[in-house]
């Protein structure tokens, strides 16, 4: 009771309530496995529908603003989707983790130019470039999550670029 006295009269609270507090908050609203699951495939089905609905608008002449929007944002809620297996701090967590720092800074980059260059600057071209470069930041994120495929497709690329 002194700690919710303490949230409510706007004193700061101690490190370690705060960690207790964010430790109450997620045993709260923890979700069972199987839940979890669930809520993971329908968000990754969801941001796949979303990203082919692009891909289909595009090609029925809807333009390239249609295409971006679709495709950013299947991508975004592809990439949220795995908040439902580990939980959004752990996840956010990994996404800024040393190893995917990078890889991560450039999606999210990518992904803010996409909307930029589509909806207000209205460049094709330029919304285009930066799909291309959101999709392969978005592929190397992704292999970061599997051991040693970094390295693979790095060893592949350097045979195929040495013939």
């Amino acid at each position: 009771m002194d700690k919710l006295r303490r949230v409510l009269s706007g004193d700061e609270p101690t490190p370690e309530e705060e960690s207790s507090i964010i430790t109450q908050i997620n045993d709260m609203s923890t979700l069972s496995w199987s839940t979890r699951i669930k809520g993971f495939i329908i968000c990754f089905a969801l941001g796949i529908l979303l990203s082919l609905l692009g891909s289909v608008a595009l090609f029925l002449h809807r333009g390239i603003v249609v295409f971006a929007v679709f495709y950013t944002l299947g991508n975004v809620i592809s990439m949220a989707s795995t908040c439902f297996l580990m939980g959004p701090f752990k996840q956010i967590k990994k996404m800024f983790a040393e190893t995917r720092l990078i890889a991560t800074i450039v999606v999210l980059v990518m992904m803010v130019l996409t909307f930029i260059a589509a909806i207000v600057w209205k460049k094709a071209g330029l919304t285009l470039i930066f799909i291309i470069i959101q999709s392969l930041a978005m592929t190397w994120y992704s292999l970061s999550y599997i051991p040693y495929a970094r390295d693979a497709v790095k060893k592949s690329l350097s045979a195929i670029l040495e013939v």
